[in-house]
Order: C-alpha cells, then sequence, then structure tokens
C-alpha cells in the first residue's frame, strides 16, 4: 500500500528534487547566506526522514561537550510541538515546559543530558534568543543538516547502515518517491559522518555509494542497553529480569525494528503489541487503548521506548495500576578518542 501511495505521488519527487537543487546552488554560491551568531555551533542530522539515530547522537555529543567543561546547550525546531515560535524548555537544572509544548525529543535529551535546551523552528532567531536567556559557548543543533541559514563549526551526518545497503531499492529516492530528504550528494557538506549499525554487524559502504563518501571522515556507531527502566520511579533492571515475561510493548518511533529486535534478542515476549507513528501524541484515547490491550492480554507489563516514556509520564495517575518500563538505549562509536579528538578540535581552531 505504501509503494503504491509513493508511485501516484511520484511526479512531485522531479518537482522536490528540482526545488532541493536550486536552494543548495544558492547556498553554495552564497546568494543565500549562513549568518554566525557567537558561540560553537555544532549540527546533528541526516539526509533521510526518521530512524538514523539522531536523538542518541546528540545525547552522545552533548555529554562529551559537557564532561570537557563547555556551556553547552540544545536547540531544535522540536517537531511535532504544540508550541509555536521561540521556547526555552530547560535552563540546565528545571525544565520550565511540558513535553507537549516542548517536543519529545527535545524534552527527552533536556531531562537526559541535564543541560539548556530550546525549541525554536527558525533557527537563527532562536539561537539569538537563547543566547540571551543562558550562558552558553556551544550550540547543538539538533535536526539541523537541511537548514543552512545558520553557520555551524562542525556538520556531523549520520547514517542508518540499513538503508544504506538497500542500493537500488525504492528507499534511496528523494520524496515522496522514497525517504531522502536530499540526494547522496549532499554528504559532501559534512565534516563528520557516522554510519549507525545500531545493533547488526558491522558492513562495508556499498560500492555504488563509495563515490559521495571519498575523503570523508566516517565514524561507526551501535547501540548498547543501558538496561530497562521503571517510568515512574527510575528504578533500573537488567534485561534478563524480563525474560520469558509477556509484556504489552508499546512503540511510536520512525523505525521499531531496531526496538524489537533487541528486545528478541534478549528472549522478552513481544507478541502482544501498539505500534503508532513516529512521534506520536498519546491522549486520552491511547490511553484506554493501553489498558484495554495490557488487561485483554493478560500482560506484565508495559514495555516502551525512552521517547514514549517521556509522553506517558503524565498519564502516571491514568495508568498507576500497570508497570510501565522503558528500555534505555546508549550510542557508543567504536573510534572514541578520534571522534573526542575531532570534535573537540574546534575549539582550537
Amino acid at each position: 500500500m505504501l509503494n503504491f501511495f509513493r508511485v501516484i505521488l511520484s511526479p512531485l519527487y522531479i518537482v522536490y528534487g528540482l526545488l532541493i537543487k536550486i536552494r543548495n546552488y544558492f547556498f553554495d554560491n552564497e546568494y543565500f547566506k549562513s549568518i554566525g551568531i557567537n558561540a560553537k555551533v555544532i549540527s546533528i542530522g541526516n539526509i533521510t526522514v526518521g530512524g538514523s539515530g539522531k536523538t542518541p547522537t546528540v545525547i552522545y555529543v552533548t555529554n562529551i561537550l559537557k564532561n570537557a567543561g563547555k556551556k553547552v546547550g540544545i536547540l531544535s525546531r522540536g517537531y511535532m510541538r504544540s508550541s509555536k515560535g521561540y521556547l526555552l524548555v530547560s535552563d540546565g537544572k528545571d525544565l520550565l515546559t511540558d513535553v507537549q509544548k516542548s517536543g519529545d525529543e527535545t524534552f527527552l535529551v533536556a531531562e537526559e543530558c541535564k543541560v539548556p535546551a530550546a525549541v525554536s523552528e527558525k533557527r537563527v532567531e532562536g539561537a539569538v534568543n537563547f543566547l540571551k536567556d543562558v550562558n552558553l559557548d556551544t550550540i547543538v543543533l539538533d535536526d539541523a543538516y537541511q537548514h543552512r541559514w545558520i553557520k555551524r563549526d562542525l556538520n556531523i551526518l549520520i547514517f542508518d547502515q540499513r538503508f544504506m545497503q538497500k542500493t537500488g531499492s525504492m528507499d534511496q529516492n528523494l520524496l515522496p518517491l522514497g525517504i531522502m530528504r536530499e540526494p547522496f550528494t549532499a554528504v559532501d557538506r559534512a565534516d563528520i559522518i557516522i554510519v549507525n549499525r545500531k545493533f547488526n554487524e558491522k558492513k562495508e559502504i556499498p560500492s555504488k555509494l563509495r563515490k559521495y563518501f571519498e575523503g570523508k571522515k566516517i565514524f561507526t556507531g551501535y547501540y548498547e542497553t543501558a538496561g530497562i527502566y521503571d517510568v515512574k520511579n527510575h528504578q533500573h533492571y537488567e534485561l534478563k529480569e524480563f525474560q520469558g515475561q509477556k509484556s504489552l510493548v508499546v512503540c511510536g518511533i520512525a523505525r521499531p525494528y531496531s526496538f524489537l529486535k533487541v528486545l528478541e534478542n534478549n528472549g522478552i515476549d513481544f507478541t502482544n503489541k501498539l505500534l503508532f507513528k513516529d512521534h506520536k501524541r498519546y491522549l486520552n484515547k491511547e490511553v484506554d487503548t493501553i489498558r484495554k490491550k495490557f488487561y485483554s492480554s493478560n500482560s506484565h507489563s508495559v514495555l516502551t521506548t525512552q521517547k514514549d516514556a517521556v509522553k506517558l509520564t503524565q498519564y502516571s495517575k491514568e495508568l498507576d495500576d500497570i508497570d510501565i518500563f522503558y528500555l534505555k538505549i546508549d550510542l557508543i562509536i567504536e573510534q572514541k578518542d578520534e571522534f573526542n579528538n575531532h570534535l573537540l578540535g574546534i575549539f582550537k581552531q
């Protein structure tokens, strides 16, 4: 069905591709100007729609900068949030708004990293306001590879390894025919490339794509499970404690394959599951659906992702009689020291 709609919308693929080409030409030739701000700027993004691992990368990079003594903050557009314009989400000590107004990813990274965070559709305007509100020397831009209006000191591009292996597939076309925001030629703008193999074995970049990656700093990332946590009190549990238990899996992320794969690899029963669209905004009707599915399936607990957990927390009262846990996943870079040196090298320039 999905491929059918892609084919129906395929004429728009040509129009979209032309608009992207013209826009990038204007930036490349400085008809459109990227504007600098009074802080180091590190952009983290991708050229596909969702599922590459931006949020774990933002957390990883932010923690490196924080541990190096940098006054770092995170600026995102706040995708699927209910608010508009600039909004300070956290001052580094306290969360100043709720998950609906901030967006799930921004709320998650602000809570996880304990650093200032803000959202703004217009990144230059947002960065200027952010620097007025909080004393920062570094801003990490979440999902900003295509947002070229703001000048950056480092451009980090992430690829899902499974996507890269799909050479010749429909996915490796521009929207709406495929899932690419930009063609592979856009790789040229990247300073650092992370190929995220997630929980899979490492594979070489396919020969058909190698020309785009020549001369680039390429790092391999993978996921490591940090355990399972209680949504209500954040108590930590080992995955083995959930082996053999029947859990109701609730998930609203772009590509749940990796999440389900780690459950399968650890012997956790996820026969009963509710899979929602990415950035799912949970309302009372979804909470009712979870309750009904939980009791009708005789599940032991609800198991979800960390991104979904920050949204379900607001329904603690409605879900008080159900044990809810989330799987925490950390990104690891195989060439850790080299990556850190390259990242922190921008402060020596």
